[in-house]
């Protein structure tokens, strides 16, 4: 909530923190001020300004850091290796793919739910071939299946340039937006999907919290603690493609934050799903929202794609770890 406040204050007009709450406070019981803003102790544009610009673009944050964050949790769990996460398993890449196919070739054909149905549905095809690839012998090869999702997403992401280069050649900036990730289309009535995603998604991984412990402990040993490995993994990945690409959706393919944000939590709260998923949920969240405050700011009026901002700030944190973890 600190977060939200603060966040939603930074930007090329700075609005205090008590201001930022009183207007958000005055919107939430329905004595909106409008017009008559300066009456309430602050002027329309600062009312504008956090509403209907900033206050959405934090929220979209949160659920994108959370949401992202929790899939990295459970792919990690599930692939009993700690470099598993949305983005290097190629599953953003698919849901790329799909949401730059809706946007130049289908438009709005299923409706609003046309951007999640078609990012989905590529993140689900990426996951198939990943999983393909990675099993060998009857079962999944933690070595190839990192190999087979840097594969799959350069596959993804070439095929993603090439509708490019077949379709409407103005829409660039619209590809660039789903490659580098972006939080500066968030709105009030683009909130309702991907929060309701990120909520079922949350539950259900939640919900599999123990099966997750045994998933960590390897395959054999698993079995022996009656969990059906098959059928646990496929639901966290079918999971997994349905959360990321509704979030790939809203925001583009975010990076890093799926895979930095378990090892950080690890070392505070251990490695007990029980705990580690909400408090991953947590950090991804704070994580994402401070993202994105720098994102707007560092070169502001213009944005950085966050994207670039998560791989920066993700990668150097990533390395503090590692030099931490092998310090200690």
């Amino acid at each position: 909530m600190a977060s939200i406040v603060l966040a939603t204050g930074f930007g090329s007009t700075a609005i205090a923190p008590s201001v930022t709450t009183r207007i958000v406070i005055a919107h939430l019981t329905g004595d909106a001020p409008g017009a008559n803003a300066a009456a309430h102790g602050w002027s329309a544009s600062q009312d504008a300004v956090v509403w209907l610009i900033r206050l959405p673009r934090v929220l979209l944050a949160a659920i994108v850091g959370a949401a992202l964050a929790m899939v990295g949790v459970a792919l990690q769990a599930v692939t009993a290796n700690r470099l598993a996460d949305p983005h290097l398993l190629g599953v953003s890449a698919g849901a790329t793919f799909g949401a730059v196919f809706a946007t130049l070739f289908l438009g709005a054909i299923f409706g609003p739910f046309t951007l999640s149905l078609l990012a989905f549905a590529g993140a689900a095809v990426a996951t198939l071939a990943v999983i393909g690839l990675a099993h060998a012998h009857g079962r999944l090869e933690r070595d190839r299946l990192l190999l087979a999702g840097i594969a799959v997403s350069f596959v993804m992401l070439a095929a993603a340039n090439l509708l490019l280069y077949l379709g409407d050649q103005r829409a660039a900036s619209s590809v660039l937006f789903w490659t580098l990730g972006g939080l500066g289309l968030a709105r009030w009535d683009m909130l309702a999907i991907p929060a309701t995603i990120m909520f079922a998604g949350s539950v259900t991984l939640f919900g599999r919290r123990r099966e997750l412990n045994a998933l960590m402990t390897g395959d054999l040993a698993a079995v022996t603690l009656g969990v059906h490995v098959a059928r646990v993994r496929a639901e966290v990945f079918l999971i997994g493609a349905l959360v990321t690409g509704a979030m790939v959706a809203v925001s583009g393919a975010i990076g890093f934050v799926g895979l930095v944000t378990p090892h950080a939590c690890r070392p505070v709260v251990g490695a007990e799903h029980g705990r580690l998923l909400p408090v991953s949920a947590l950090l991804g969240a704070v994580l994402l929202i401070w993202a994105d405050v720098l994102a707007r700011t560092l070169i502001a009026p213009e944005d950085l794609p966050i994207g670039v901002v998560t791989a920066l700030v993700g990668g150097g944190c990533f390395i503090a770890l590692l030099r931490f973890q092998k310090r200690r």
